[in-house]
């Protein structure tokens, strides 16, 4: 088992800093995974688990070893959620690609209704009033400033959020993406995390593309099975 330790343990040294290889491989996963999103294709999902668990073994540090010596405890359990969210979006878009075809997209978009809308930002304003308390009760292993348990929580629930809205195929996924990394950059940076505070940076852009593609998707394209996507609310 040495040589799995050695690959596990891995790290990349850019001057100072040590970066385990781990976190820049599952960030490249994530990354396919967004652009497998941006095309609608069903490969996207467990792409993106692959990614999940890489990270959660970075973030996770209080088990797993990493060179910040640093546990995010929102960003570790958000893979967890990713995880989870994941299968259900795998297993609708599988779904909904019976009906339309192999070579084509696996769903429609559309923006969210007023009452779906209304739900999802109800949901964040509360997971983030009780998220914070939970991670500040919790801790974070090291001297965190009240800020940073704020920070994580929206971090934690906005990820959510997205993941479950871009598995229901609206529009407003993306935009939950740029309000999630407009903290989670700075966080992660901050956090000596810089693979995936690079990684999100770049993410920020490959958002507001996936944005303007899924827009002129949902203005374009007819449902063909309006009745499924309904059904499976």
């Amino acid at each position: 088992m040495n040589w799995l330790e050695r690959l596990f343990e891995a790290q990349l040294t850019i001057g100072s800093s040590h970066i385990l290889w781990r976190e820049v491989v599952g960030n490249v996963f994530g990354f396919a995974s967004a652009i497998g999103g941006m095309r609608r294709r069903v490969w996207a999902w467990p792409v993106g688990i692959i990614g999940n668990l890489l990270l959660f073994t970075v973030f996770f540090g209080v088990a797993f070893a990493n060179p910040q010596q640093q546990t995010l405890y929102g960003q570790a359990g958000r893979q967890v959620f990713f995880i989870l969210t994941s299968v259900y979006g795998w297993w609708r878009w599988q779904e909904h690609r019976k009906a339309r075809g192999a070579d084509a997209p696996a769903i429609t978009p559309r923006w969210a209704t007023v009452r779906e809308r209304a739900g999802y930002l109800g949901v964040w304003v509360g997971g983030v009033l009780i998220g914070q308390w939970v991670f500040a009760t919790i801790g974070a292993a090291w001297p965190a400033p009240r800020w940073y348990f704020w920070c994580d929580a929206w971090i934690f629930v906005g990820s959510m959020l997205a993941t479950y809205a871009m598995a229901r195929g609206w529009n407003d996924f993306w935009l939950m993406w740029i309000a999630v990394d407009l903290v989670g950059v700075p966080l992660l940076w901050h956090s000596k995390f810089y693979p995936s505070a690079v990684l999100y940076a770049v993410y920020g852009a490959l958002v507001l593309y996936g944005f303007t593609v899924w827009l002129k998707a949902s203005r374009e394209e007819r449902d063909p099975q309006r009745e499924l996507t309904e059904a499976m609310t």
